[in-house]
């Protein structure tokens, strides 16, 4: 699939991105969540014991090569201070069982129980979900163990419970079409991250909880500087640099399309105008983070 041959425009897949991420990013930051993760047991002074729980237990008991493997930015050494531990403290079952009843405090808390329980959030919950079975058919969910994982899941009753869990199938498929984009194009994990914040997508600082040392993160840049991709005496992006990483969201935006192009333009433009709501109400929480390693506004 190429942008010619896109039935829809790759800015119309970004926007769709761009309004379903925080629908389900906020369950990494809600006091809702930290709850539920305390009353498992977690640690919630700090948030990675409640994310990697929340975002890996789809996979199962995974060790920590597999979810390195699958969250890929994260430097191994990040993940295995967490996981496998993280199953020690609370099955997978019972944090998926625990991640649900986080997201509806956390929906009911942000939205009011009105709109919850509203037409119009029920409506974009099943345009949602159609997307989302989609991206976790058979093949949707080829090559992307997270979006694959999700889609297994069986659907809550709820629909903001649906709406939440397809949100979390559309990222982690589009998630996954990006892995496939940065191998592409020939950057791993910390390049992954160095190129990024070399086209200023966030500060340095930003990206540091991702784990990777110094000496690493120094390391990572003199092999992209070696490439030309960015400057070796300030680490910013070069012309050939933000050319690969246009390239990179570009192949992404055509790898995350297909779900919208099986819902449709009309239905697409729909879902879109009825996230509206919904999305102010959690940008506006101050939940979430102004600057993040996703590059949402930058890019």
């Amino acid at each position: 699939m190429t942008v010619e041959t896109l039935a829809v425009e790759p800015g119309r897949v970004r926007q769709m991105w761009h309004l379903l991420e925080p629908l389900h990013a906020v369950l990494y930051y809600a006091p809702e969540a930290f709850d539920e993760a305390a009353a498992l047991g977690y640690d919630v002074t700090e948030r990675w014991p409640s994310y990697f729980a929340w975002r890996a237990a789809p996979l199962g008991p995974a060790g920590a090569g597999r979810v390195a493997s699958a969250f890929y930015s994260f430097s191994p050494e990040t993940v295995g201070r967490y996981v496998p531990g993280v199953w020690a403290v609370a099955a997978p079952e019972a944090v998926l069982a625990a991640r649900l009843r986080a997201v509806d405090r956390t929906y009911r808390a942000l939205l009011g129980d009105e709109t919850v329980e509203g037409s119009e959030l029920a409506e974009a919950a099943a345009l949602a979900r159609r997307a989302a079975e989609t991206a976790g058919g058979t093949a949707g969910a080829a090559g992307r163990p997270l979006a694959a994982a999700n889609a297994a899941l069986p659907w809550p009753e709820a629909p903001h419970l649906v709406l939440w869990q397809a949100a979390t199938i559309l990222r982690e498929h589009r998630g996954d079409g990006h892995l496939a984009a940065l191998l592409a194009a020939g950057l791993d994990p910390a390049e992954a991250l160095v190129s990024f914040a070399a086209v200023g997508a966030a500060a340095e600082v930003t990206f540091a909880s991702r784990g990777w040392r110094p000496a690493e993160w120094a390391a990572a840049r003199d092999r992209l500087a070696a490439r030309g991709l960015v400057r070796p005496e300030d680490g910013t992006a070069t012309d050939a640099g933000r050319a690969l990483r246009a390239e990179v969201e570009l192949r992404t935006d055509v790898l995350a399309a297909a779900p919208w192009t099986a819902l449709g333009p009309e239905a697409t433009a729909r879902l879109a105008e009825l996230l509206g709501g919904p999305w102010l109400a959690v940008i506006g929480s101050g939940l979430l983070p102004s600057e993040n390693t996703l590059g949402i506004g930058k890019v």
